[in-house]
């Protein structure tokens, strides 16, 4: 199994997992709930699979987000709503979304071949990937097609902060490396996810002493070569679902994805650049 095949599906995969974190039904799903504001919505929406989790635990396994950010949301958030209701909450809204972009003929197979990966993947040492995989299967193909892009995308965010931790790269290095790579925006990466100006200033200056980074923030050759070690160890970590599968459902499952995946790119729904660094519709 290839890492380039692993690094293609993530690219298709990854398009249509994200509609729960900018499709207007999932704010108004996070709303109709009594949820505040768009952060409180995105933390109780993603972490809901861990049960009703204070902000250490989740700060620590989504890993790119300051405490303080995590903090203004939960454990605020269990007062409004619970768990059990914000995953129902981001089925529906998921639901309804996917239908906009896809008909009901479009996912069948694809929610199959995608439910089977995730279901053998390998959670061991990845928590939020484990969470989501627990969750039982209902709803329509639709959904069931985006609980598994759940699954697969924590199973390589998992493993990508594996990666950065022994490396020794922090959450703001990571976006500092991310932006410096051109594939996000730093200013849109800091304020979203709450770094305050010193600390954001510490780490690029870390970066800087290490020759990772230039004066202006963006990659020097070492940089680029550390940038390029991550994502190849992350595309490796990756793998395994795809290799329990099979390369030939691997590839049938990427041609079937290759439409929702840019119907969804095409929406536009999803922002160039974004705090993913995903260009979409590229490889």
């Amino acid at each position: 199994m290839s890492e380039e095949l692993a690094r293609r599906l993530w690219q298709r995969y990854e398009v249509v997992h994200d509609v729960v974190y900018f499709s207007p039904r999932a704010a108004e799903a996070a709303v109709a709930l009594g949820l505040k504001g768009y952060w409180m919505g995105y933390f109780a929406f993603r972490a809901a699979p861990l049960g009703p989790v204070g902000p250490a635990p989740v700060t620590a396994v989504f890993f790119g987000f300051h405490r303080s950010r995590v903090g203004r949301a939960l454990p605020d958030a269990w007062a409004y709503t619970t768990p059990e209701a914000a995953i129902a909450a981001r089925e529906s809204a998921v639901d309804a979304a996917l239908a906009e972009l896809a008909g009901p003929d479009d996912v069948g197979e694809a929610a199959e071949l995608a439910w089977r990966a995730a279901q053998l993947a390998d959670t061991a040492g990845r928590p939020l990937a484990a969470a989501n995989q627990a969750l039982p299967r209902r709803g329509s193909a639709r959904v069931a097609l985006w609980q598994a892009t759940a699954v697969l995308r924590e199973h390589r965010g998992d493993g990508h902060n594996a990666v950065l931790v022994s490396r020794g790269i922090g959450p703001a290095e990571a976006h500092l490396l991310k932006a410096g790579a051109g594939e996000s925006d730093p200013d849109v990466l800091r304020t979203g996810r709450g770094f305050p100006d010193d600390e954001w200033a510490r780490a690029r200056d870390g970066l800087t002493e290490r020759g990772l980074l230039d004066g202006d923030g963006r990659l020097t050759a070492a940089g680029q070569a550390e940038h390029d070690a991550i994502e190849a160890a992350t595309d490796r970590a990756a793998r395994q679902p795809w290799e329990a599968l099979g390369p030939d459902a691997a590839a049938r499952l990427l041609a079937l994805l290759d439409p929702i995946a840019a119907a969804v790119a095409g929406s536009g729904l999803l922002p160039q650049p974004n705090p993913v660094g995903l260009r979409w519709g590229t490889g």
